[in-house]
């Protein structure tokens, strides 16, 4: 499996699934989640508001993940995860951590191959760029781990996910997820 960070527009990535850094309604919001329904059209808010209606009546729970189609957005899937909120007291690592490894099981239960996370819970939220950069690239390395089978030579082969791209607006936050990538720094 490939992991790798790049700067630019999440809502643009030709990938299987991208990730949607969402409030616990689903229903929108602001930064990535505001540009994701932007950039998918009404239908996703409608996908959205079924997702409440019928499985979290009461909003989706921090660090866990739910599937929607992508819509107008050249990714297939929508992976929606709820980042705990620093600016509210949600400080658990373990937490954050969880946004990472459910949208990874998630895409693999859809059969995305590829997907792209946004710096869930480093904006509005108010985590810090390089602890979200560090637990998200451990999260992604941890689940390559656990997922990888060797075959009868020897060689391993990770089961669903191929790519993890790690997709940041700004170049600070570009930098964080270098250095957690252990990446020569720009």
């Amino acid at each position: 499996m490939q992991i790798e960070a790049v700067r630019g527009d999440i809502t643009t990535q030709d990938v299987d699934a991208v990730v949607n850094a969402a409030n616990s309604s689903l229903l929108g919001g602001g930064g990535v989640d505001g540009a994701i329904h932007a950039a998918a059209g009404p239908r996703l808010l409608e996908a959205c508001r079924e997702v409440r209606r019928t499985t979290y009546p009461d909003g989706l729970p921090v660090g866990d993940a739910v599937v929607t189609p992508g819509f107008d957005l050249p990714a297939r899937w929508v992976v929606h995860t709820v980042g705990p909120n620093w600016n509210r007291g949600q400080r658990e690592t373990a937490d954050l951590a969880s946004c990472f490894t459910r949208s990874l099981e998630r895409a693999v239960e859809v059969g995305a191959a590829s997907i792209a996370f946004p710096a869930v819970s480093a904006g509005a939220y108010g985590w810090d760029a390089d602890e979200v950069a560090r637990i998200g690239v451990a999260a992604a390395r941890a689940w390559q781990g656990s997922t990888e089978r060797p075959d009868e030579d020897g060689h391993t082969h990770p089961s669903g996910i191929a790519l993890v791209r790690f997709v940041l607006f700004s170049a600070p936050l570009l930098d964080a997820f270098e250095r957690a990538l252990g990446a020569p720094h720009r």
